[in-house]
């Protein structure tokens, strides 16, 4: 049987389980917060004031820290790429609706909240070009991206498991961050993501586990290409108005390591993480090539730490088309 034939098989057989997934870590709409709980509510009388509070808070915030909360920002908007790309992953791609289909269409109906609980917040906050945010949003969604993992279902659980929670480090020290400059209502928002970004953190490592407990050495030669490969970030291809190609995702990075929002120790975290996380030193019945992929997953966190080491980070900001720094006193 081929190996495509495989990991079909191993979806089939998980999809039973789709329902106590859904249960286990999506929560039901009635229940779960919506973007409307943390704005300033239109409906009252006291909206244009609570605006003006929200501006006036706004304006402590640093350069480095807009640009986090943009790219941020545009990353959940590119959610139609990310749900489009899931759907064509084997086992999930069925013109009639399955288990798996499901999964994903819950899934995207979480996610789509963040993006719309940012975008409303940059928009109040008058600090920010907003026409250039949608620009760089429409071309990141019609740019498409490549992650390296094509319709294999191994690989791409490997990428949400490692992704989600990068995700929730991101979001959750934005908050923080916020919270240090007096912007607690954003603090929250930010907070309030990153939860959700931990619960399916938990469901995709999940499906990873269930797979290394049917199909271990196929799911470690999977796990070892995508560390091999590296972890890149859904935003990659993030450019500006008028450029073709572009360092706006480097730039990017870089204003996310100033503030340690999210760094190349970070990386190295997650990974070893992963690598608790499904027991990966004491998984048996592996067949030779599937151990020499062990043994290279587990000095990989070692050997990405002395390379971490010698980053060097620019000192200072690359000046996006996304903020004035004059509008935010800089």
């Amino acid at each position: 049987m081929s190996i495509k034939n495989v990991r079909l098989e191993v979806m089939q057989f998980l999809e039973k389980e789709i329902d106590g997934f859904v249960d286990q870590y999506l929560i039901p709409v009635e229940k779960i917060w919506q973007p409307t709980d943390f704005l300033p509510n239109s409906e009252k009388d006291t909206f244009f004031e609570d605006v003006k509070e929200l501006r006036e808070i706004a304006k402590d915030l640093p350069y480095d820290f807009w640009i986090v909360l943009i790219g941020d920002m545009i990353t959940e908007e590119a959610l139609p790429t990310y749900e489009s790309w899931l759907m064509t992953v084997e086992g999930i791609d069925q013109i009639e609706p399955n288990g798996w289909s499901k999964w994903v269409r819950h899934w995207t109906a979480e996610e789509n909240r963040h993006g719309d609980l940012l975008n409303k917040y940059l928009y109040l906050s008058g600090r920010v070009n907003m026409r250039e945010i949608e620009m760089t949003t429409q071309h990141l969604l019609s740019d498409g991206f490549d992650i390296g993992t094509d319709t294999d279902p191994y690989k791409n659980f490997v990428y949400t498991s490692f992704q989600e929670l990068a995700t929730y480090v991101s979001h959750n020290r934005v908050s923080q961050i916020a919270k240090q400059h007096g912007a607690k209502d954003l603090a929250k928002m930010c907070k309030m993501i990153a939860g959700d970004e931990m619960r399916h953190h938990h469901a995709y490592s999940e499906f990873v586990n269930r797979i290394f407990q049917i199909d271990p050495s196929e799911m470690m030669l999977a796990f070892q290409h995508m560390m091999k490969l590296k972890i890149v970030m859904p935003a990659q291809f993030l450019r500006e108005s008028g450029e073709k190609i572009s360092a706006a995702f480097e730039h990017f990075s870089d204003s996310a390591q100033r503030i340690g929002v999210y760094t190349s120790a970070d990386y190295v975290d997650i990974l070893q993480k992963l690598i608790d996380r499904w027991n990966i030193a004491s998984i048996t019945n592996l067949t030779d090539e599937a151990e020499k992929a062990r043994d290279f997953l587990m000095k990989l966190p070692a050997r990405m730490t002395r390379v971490s080491e010698r980053l060097v980070i620019p000192a200072e900001s690359h000046i996006f088309k996304w903020v004035e720094p004059a509008r935010i006193g800089v």
